[in-house]
């Protein structure tokens, strides 16, 4: 799916609807307010104000994806535009008015959030690692359980959220542990499924480390099935990624099991 889209906006309304769950304080990260125009203007509109036609023309693009990551001021200034005539479009479909006062400034509030909320499109593990791997002579589960994750289901758009549980086994070199809750967010923030994010996670550790093995759980509470659909408010879903000695040794599953689910 792509965010910046013109076709069929309505599609959108998953956007919102995250938005207002998730609760996301804005003004952090990498996508700050001074990275784009004021909240009164889009890059292209001269003075035009939102509601203004001259302001939709401006926002308009010839479309086609916008590739993140690479740095270049123009295509994120179109890329924002896009988005936040996107989220006005969603406005109308779903019966609002984007000019009354309260949702003046909505439409760049949400591509803001988004383009936080989706950041792990533009950041690699290599990134985040950046270099804490260090030599020691340790041939024990390492276990780091309970790290939080924030994502976005990739069918309705809206949020996902849980704990990952994560444990390797060192063939020499080890990780510093703040970079497996890093590489963590490099795969929850995009658009996902979690089966997918489960595989990715354990399949970077395996790349990164090469590892005698890898382990990891999530624990996922899916908003798709509790605020939509079959509504089910205490539904979770488990899924699992067992590499090399974790699939292959009985004993090491139990161990790390036991681990991830004894009281604390």
């Amino acid at each position: 799916m792509v965010l910046g889209k013109q076709q069929g906006s309505c599609l959108y309304l998953g956007c919102i609807v995250f938005i207002a769950v998730a609760g996301t304080s804005l003004g952090h990260g990498t996508h700050d307010h001074d990275v784009f125009e004021d909240d009164n203007t889009i890059m292209g509109a001269g003075n035009c104000s939102p509601g203004d036609a001259c302001y939709s023309m401006a926002a308009k693009t010839s479309g086609g994806i916008i590739p993140r990551g690479q740095q270049n001021a123009t295509r994120e200034q179109e890329r924002f535009n896009r988005m936040t005539f996107a989220v006005r479009e969603i406005l109308e479909c779903i019966g609002e008015d984007p000019d009354r006062e309260g949702l003046l400034k909505t439409p760049k509030r949400v591509a803001k959030a988004l383009l936080y909320m989706t950041q792990g499109y533009e950041t690699s593990v290599a990134d985040v690692v950046n270099g804490a791997i260090f030599h020691e002579n340790h041939k024990n589960m390492v276990v780091v359980k309970d790290i939080e994750f924030f994502s976005h289901c990739e069918h309705h758009m809206v949020p996902f959220f849980g704990k990952v549980h994560i444990a390797y086994i060192p063939n020499g070199p080890v990780i510093g542990l703040s970079k497996l809750a890093r590489i963590v967010d490099v795969f929850a923030r995009r658009l996902q499924v979690q089966e997918r994010m489960t595989n990715q996670i354990a399949n970077a550790l395996m790349e990164e480390l090469t590892p005698q093995g890898v382990a990891v759980v999530v624990k996922g509470t899916h908003m798709c099935m509790v605020m939509r659909g079959v509504q089910k408010t205490q539904a979770q879903t488990v899924t699992s990624q067992l590499l090399g000695a974790f699939k292959d040794d009985e004993h090491l599953r139990k161990e790390f099991f036991d681990h991830i689910y004894q009281s604390n």
